[in-house]
C-alpha cells in the first residue's frame, strides 16, 4: 500500500476504500476514472478489486504507481477520454481546487455513460464547525482562522512541469451548492456517506440543533407558499430534499462530505427541463 493513511479513521482515505470495498462487486470489469489520481492510492484500491482504472491529474508526475500511466489532464479544460466513456468517475479530495465546479461537473458528465456514478469527497463546509469557523473569520477551520489568501492557499506553482497553478482549500463549498450543481448538469444525489464525528460539532449540536430544525422548517414552509406557478410537486421534491440535507445530524457533524452522484440527465436535455420551472427574462429583469 503506497499510503498507509488509507488504514486511518482519521483520514477521508480509509472511508473511501470502505466504500468502494463495499460496492466492490459493482466495480468489477468497470471503466473508472480516477480524477484528481494524486499518489495514485484510489487508483491502487481500484485495481485490486477488478476495476479498469485510468488516472488523470494536473500534476503525473507525482503518480507513485508503477505500471500505470497517470495522463496530466486539466479538469476545466478536458479529460482526454470520449463521451459516455466511464461507468464511474472518483473524485476524492478534487472539488475544493476546482475554481470553476460546474464546469468540472458538466465535463463529468460527458464522460459518464447514462446511470454512470460520480463519487466525491471534499472536506466539510456544511458541519458546525465549519460554519462557525465562516461566521467568524470565512475560513474553513477555527483552527486555522484565517481566510484563504495568496500566501496559503497557493499549494503549487512549478513553471519547470506547466502554466497551471494548483490552488488549495479556496473553493470549498457545501452540501447544498453541490447538490444545485450537480442538478445544473445532470446528477442526482444517490447516497450521502458518513465519515466520522467532528467533537466541535458534535458540541454545537446541543447548542444550535433546535434553532437549525425550526428555521430550516419555518423557511421550508414559507418557500412551498411562494412560485404559485410552478407546481406543489415541484416545489416540494426541491425544498425537502433541501430541508433534509439541512437537518441531517450526520451532516452536520460529519468530518467530510463524501457523495455519490448518478447521472440522470445528458447536458443537452437539462435547460430544456428547466425551462418549465424557471422565471422568463423580462421577469428576472
Amino acid at each position: 500500500m503506497i499510503d498507509p493513511h488509507v488504514n486511518n479513521p482519521k483520514s477521508p482515505k480509509y472511508y473511501v476504500k470502505n466504500y468502494l470495498h463495499r460496492i466492490k462487486d459493482e466495480l468489477k470489469g468497470k471503466i473508472v476514472l480516477d480524477v484528481a489520481a494524486g499518489s495514485g492510492v484510489t487508483t491502487e484500491i481500484l485495481l485490486e478489486l477488478g476495476a479498469r482504472v485510468e488516472a488523470f491529474d494536473l500534476f503525473p508526475e507525482y503518480f507513485m504507481i508503477k505500471d500505470v500511466e497517470c495522463k496530466r489532464a486539466d479538469i476545466l479544460d478536458k479529460i482526454p477520454v470520449p463521451d459516455g466513456y466511464a461507468d464511474y468517475i472518483i473524485c476524492q479530495e478534487g472539488v475544493e481546487h476546482f475554481s470553476d465546479q460546474c464546469k468540472a461537473y458538466k465535463e463529468f458528465n460527458r464522460v459518464l455513460k447514462p446511470g454512470g456514478k460520480l463519487i466525491m469527497t471534499t472536506p466539510s463546509y456544511s458541519n458546525l464547525k465549519a460554519k462557525m469557523s465562516y461566521l467568524l473569520f470565512e475560513c474553513e477551520d477555527l483552527n486555522k482562522l484565517m481566510p484563504p489568501n495568496e500566501i496559503d492557499s497557493v499549494w503549487m506553482a512549478e513553471k519547470s512541469l506547466n502554466d497551471e497553478i494548483y490552488y488549495g482549500h479556496i473553493f470549498l463549498t457545501g452540501i447544498q451548492k453541490l447538490r444545485v450543481i450537480g442538478k445544473l448538469t445532470g446528477f442526482k444525489i444517490s447516497e450521502v456517506v458518513f465519515n466520522r464525528v467532528n467533537k466541535t460539532s458534535l458540541f454545537l449540536m446541543f447548542l444550535f440543533y433546535p434553532f437549525i430544525l425550526l428555521t430550516s422548517y419555518y423557511t421550508y414552509y414559507k418557500c412551498m407558499k411562494k412560485n404559485m406557478k410552478i407546481s406543489k410537486a415541484e416545489k416540494e421534491k426541491v425544498y425537502k430534499e433541501q430541508l433534509m440535507l439541512n437537518t441531517s445530524p450526520k451532516i452536520l457533524v460529519d468530518t467530510h462530505t463524501f457523495m455519490v452522484y448518478e447521472k440522470e440527465k445528458e447536458l443537452k436535455n437539462i435547460y430544456s427541463d428547466l425551462n418549465n420551472i424557471t422565471k422568463p427574462f423580462d421577469v428576472v429583469m
